[in-house]
């Protein structure tokens, strides 16, 4: 009998997250895609679009009003806000898992979800029930779960850059913790719009969504969960120009009893089962270039002794491990596959 592979089903296909699953999964040894839709592009190949799976997808755009997903044993979302949830209680009701990469499933307080992103939440109990996606720090959750809330791409990185002190209550709460984060232009998505235009993008930086970003209270509430209290946080999105990659630049002020920790031992210990986190020896200056088309998250520690603050450094490629990727070691987990599997990547360099 043939081995049984999992069906896979991808809706909306046509952006930069719905590609690069398409990239990494169409080499999984245990994924057989079997559905990806587009609104506006059902009846042609995917090939066509994205000559670069050409030989790898064979699949062409489904209309999402009459594809039927419920033969996948898994659907990932890369579709804006909102689709998931309207699409999760038939999905689940089929016993198919839901990975979304959109915000549907991230934030427990719908009241909150609601301020934010300006729709109702249409299936609270289906909210309770999932999961939060960052496998380092909820893998039991994961395994179990039948929906993931896929984090963004700057919660990643701040969530893992800060999760060994504040398990360990290494943090001085009196000060805020300030996460000052950069991302390529990939990261506003696939779509015709001014401000994300080459001529406007290149050789230009500014800071986004200063008055307060989606992902602020994402991060919070994950940082009250690892803390277990509430803490002051700031966080402030920077455009660069350039396509791929993430820096986030985190200032932690340290509780007392931190004096008496060695701290890049405490984040090689607490990291060094992970192989997608590489805690960098102590002083190292990561570039995003490092891990560019990679699953891989780079760490390193500066403490600031006199002011009595730690710097933390992290990068990642913002469409891997801040999206596909992570979703990938998601469904690995979920049906009890190696975590690596399918993500094996070294990172391009030049």
């Amino acid at each position: 009998m043939a081995h049984k592979k999992i069906k896979v089903g991808i809706v909306g296909g046509t952006g930069y997250t719905g590609v690069e699953l398409l990239r990494l999964l169409a080499r999984h040894a245990e994924v057989e895609l079997t559905a990806i839709t587009s609104r506006g592009d059902a009846g042609s190949a995917v090939a066509e679009m994205f000559p670069s799976l050409r030989g790898y997808v064979d699949l062409v755009f489904s209309d999402p009003a009459t594809v039927d997903l419920s033969a996948c044993d898994v659907v990932f979302f890369a579709t804006p806000h909102g689709v998931a949830m309207s699409q999760a209680q038939a999905l689940l009701a089929a016993n198919v898992k839901v990975i979304d990469l959109a915000a549907d499933f991230r934030l427990q307080d719908t009241a909150v979800f609601e301020k934010w992103y300006k729709i109702p939440h249409s299936c609270p109990d289906i909210l309770r029930k999932a999961a939060y996606g960052i496998p380092e720090l909820n893998r039991e959750q994961i395994q179990s779960a039948q929906v993931i809330g896929n984090p963004g791409c700057y919660p990643t990185t701040v969530l893992l850059g800060l999760a060994p002190l504040l398990e360990q209550g290494l943090v001085d709460f009196s000060a805020p913790i300030i996460a000052d984060s950069k991302s390529g232009v990939s990261g506003a998505g696939r779509k015709a719009e001014v401000a994300t235009l080459f001529a406007e993008a290149s050789d230009s930086m500014k800071a986004y969504g200063v008055a307060g970003h989606r992902h602020h209270p994402e991060i919070l509430a994950q940082l009250k969960q690892l803390a277990g209290q509430e803490m002051q946080f700031i966080f402030m999105p920077h455009l660069i120009p350039m396509i791929r990659g993430m820096l986030s630049t985190i200032y932690v002020k340290l509780s007392s009893q931190a004096k008496h920790v060695d701290l890049q031992g405490l984040y090689e210990q607490r990291y060094q089962h992970e192989l997608f986190v590489d805690v960098m020896p102590a002083g190292s200056q990561p570039e995003t270039r490092s891990v560019r088309g990679s699953n891989q998250i780079r760490i390193a520690l500066h403490q600031q002794a006199a002011s009595g603050y730690l710097t933390l450094l992290v990068v990642q490629d913002n469409l891997v491990k801040g999206a596909a990727g992570q979703a990938i070691q998601n469904m690995n987990i979920m049906f009890g596959l190696p975590e690596t599997m399918g993500l094996e990547i070294v990172p391009l360099l030049p």
